[in-house]
């Protein structure tokens, strides 16, 4: 039973893999705006941290994070040093806080996926807790990225982007709404029909009342 969980896991993780990948090398994966990208690349994160649990969630986070560094090093913008040290921006560069920023939302996004949708399974069935986890999750991670921001990159990012620093709260709130909310319906609505659509073969995921009957 246990070797034929890890089967199914290790199958599931290398599609969601490859879907990662495939987003990666398509505009699909980050929709450039001039100072920061709206990406889809959350949703296969989150799709596994509730299909496989946290820890499968932090690890394909992992990789999301490290394309973050990947792009922004290799299609650099205005303001690309908040997520790679490699880069050098209108004489800004980044440094270590980079990959801060690049890496530890992105972990915390997939282990929150699954954490929330084990709480959340507990009370509701599982697409209903799946889209609450892909929307609570995501809303997480853009804050974490957007407040790691402002916290660590604060002056330097609103010289990169044309704000005043005394503004630039208010404009992360704004990018909070107007990008944010698009990329939550997004992760919760996709999640939602993932969950519906591998029911049956689901692993990772406590059992509630309904997966028992």
């Amino acid at each position: 039973m246990k070797r034929n969980q890890k089967t199914k896991n290790m199958a599931l993780f290398a599609m969601f893999l490859a879907i990662e990948l495939v987003l990666l090398m398509t505009p699909l994966g980050y929709i450039r705006t001039p100072f920061l990208s709206i990406t889809l690349m959350h949703i296969p994160v989150i799709a596994a941290g509730i299909l496989m649990g946290p820890s499968y969630g932090a690890a394909l986070g992992l990789v999301f994070g490290l394309t973050s560094v990947w792009n922004a090093t290799t299609a650099p913008s205005a303001a690309s040093f908040v997520f790679s040290p490699f880069v050098t921006i209108g004489g800004i560069s980044g440094n270590w806080t980079s990959l801060v920023i690049a890496l530890v939302p992105r972990i915390l996004l997939g282990y929150l996926a699954g954490l929330f949708f084990r709480l959340f399974n507990k009370k509701l069935n599982r697409p209903l807790a799946a889209l609450f986890a892909g929307v609570l999750a995501t809303f997480c991670h853009t804050l974490m990225v957007l407040g790691l921001i402002y916290l660590l990159w604060g002056p330097q990012y609103a010289q990169a982007i044309g704000q005043s620093p005394d503004t630039l709260l208010m404009y992360l709130s704004l990018v909070v709404v107007t990008n944010g909310l698009g990329e939550m319906a997004a992760a919760g609505l996709v999640s939602m029909a993932l969950a519906k659509a591998i029911k049956p073969t689901m692993v990772g995921a406590p059992q509630t009342k309904e997966a028992a009957a």
